[in-house]
């Protein structure tokens, strides 16, 4: 389990003695939980107006982007199929596992230009996330097409004697072909009834030629005989074969439609590999840069919700804790105990209570500023 649990408290006489403060409760005397400093830079923080609003616009783009990691993610285990012990190691954020990342966690300068004002910093990844959202689903669309034309030919070339596509067990040997008066028919005799069938097939009807029968395949249930008779006799004998539990195989051989078929296989077997290499490249470049995103948005939350709870000037410790998972309860009544001096009323709001006017019932309120950092990707274990 990888959760990290990222929250601000105000600087006391430095941001250095919060930090220390936090050390000494958390890991020093009862090891709940492995503690790193989170670098937020000096952002612009502009009017209280605009941070206020900016805080619901961005809770909002946190859940979407999440979301997009989560696809991307989700869809790198569909396209991975057999391998999906490799999705792990597919996911990585500037080439660095997830947690590696978090933890040393430095703002990207470059995408995320420090000299814009928060607005715009939000508005980039939201065009960023949405993008790759788009791209997702189009490209998603194409190769699922592709899979799932090849799956269903796949299905006609497996499966059942009655059902399966016989391109590949018949030759043109097997047949009487051009005949104005006989006619080769297939017939699929389960495996408990071959001594019965070539006892009795020349029986069936009239004019079935004698000794024409022949094994051209099996199975573990059943067989593919070829047998030749008068096509004037052809009802009679298929109503007498289904009377004994023998199916005609309805099957005309073609030869040219027997070859486009095995040519498309090729094709889209052919097309799906051609893809695969660069869907599989663009997954991993894609869900590493919504990744990076996700984690850009948070530590803009942390930032917008500190200087709206602690005031300006500017001066708060951000900090990411990964919780020991058993010690979780443990380590929220030492922060409680930390924190509470912060804001009295925290103490009395309970997140499961629904209080009219306070929209809490959807989230964890906490004395201290908090924001939870989950890991676990995918919903399946790998």
């Amino acid at each position: 389990m990888t959760e990290f649990w990222l929250i601000s408290a105000p600087g006391e006489k430095t941001c250095q003695q919060t930090w220390d403060k936090l050390m000494v409760a958390t890991t020093r005397t009862n090891n709940l939980s492995t503690n790193t400093k989170f670098n937020i830079p000096d952002l612009k923080v502009g009017t209280l107006d605009v941070l206020v609003g900016l805080s619901d616009e961005l809770a909002k783009l946190d859940t979407f982007v999440e979301s997009v990691v989560k696809k991307v993610a989700q869809y790198m285990a569909d396209v991975l199929e057999d391998s999906r012990d490799k999705v792990q190691e597919n996911l990585l954020a500037n080439g660095l596992d997830l947690v590696t990342y978090i933890t040393r966690f430095q703002w990207d300068m470059a995408k995320y230009p420090i000299k814009q004002s928060l607005k715009n910093i939000s508005e980039i990844v939201s065009k960023q996330a949405t993008q790759i959202d788009n791209d997702l689903k189009a490209r998603a669309l194409a190769y699922n097409n592709l899979k799932g034309n090849l799956q269903n030919l796949e299905r006609k070339n497996a499966g059942s004697l009655l059902t399966r596509s016989l391109a590949d067990i018949v030759k043109k040997d097997d047949f009487v072909l051009d005949s104005e008066y006989l006619v080769t028919m297939l017939v699929v005799v389960p495996k408990t009834s071959f001594v019965d069938w070539q006892k009795t097939y020349e029986t069936l009807a009239e004019m079935v030629v004698p000794r024409s029968t022949k094994l051209l395949f099996e199975d573990n249930d059943s067989g593919l005989f070829s047998v030749t008779l008068f096509r004037k006799a052809v009802d009679d004998f298929k109503h007498k074969a289904r009377e004994n539990k023998f199916t005609v195989r309805d099957f005309q051989y073609n030869e040219e439609e027997m070859k486009a078929d095995k040519e498309e296989m090729t094709r889209l077997s052919t097309d799906k590999k051609k893809q695969f290499g660069p869907l599989v490249r663009w997954l991993k470049v894609n869900f590493s840069e919504a990744f990076i995103a996700w984690i850009h948005i948070k530590a803009l939350r942390v930032f917008v919700e500190s200087v709206l709870r602690y005031g300006l000037p500017v001066n708060f410790q951000a900090m990411l804790l990964q919780p020991n998972k058993k010690n979780m309860k443990k380590l929220r009544e030492v922060l409680y105990d930390l924190y509470k001096h912060l804001d009295s009323s925290a103490a009395i709001i309970d997140a499961s209570m629904d209080i009219p006017g306070l929209n809490l019932s959807q989230q964890e309120y906490y004395p201290y500023v908090y924001y939870k950092i989950d890991c676990n990707l995918l919903d399946f274990k790998v």
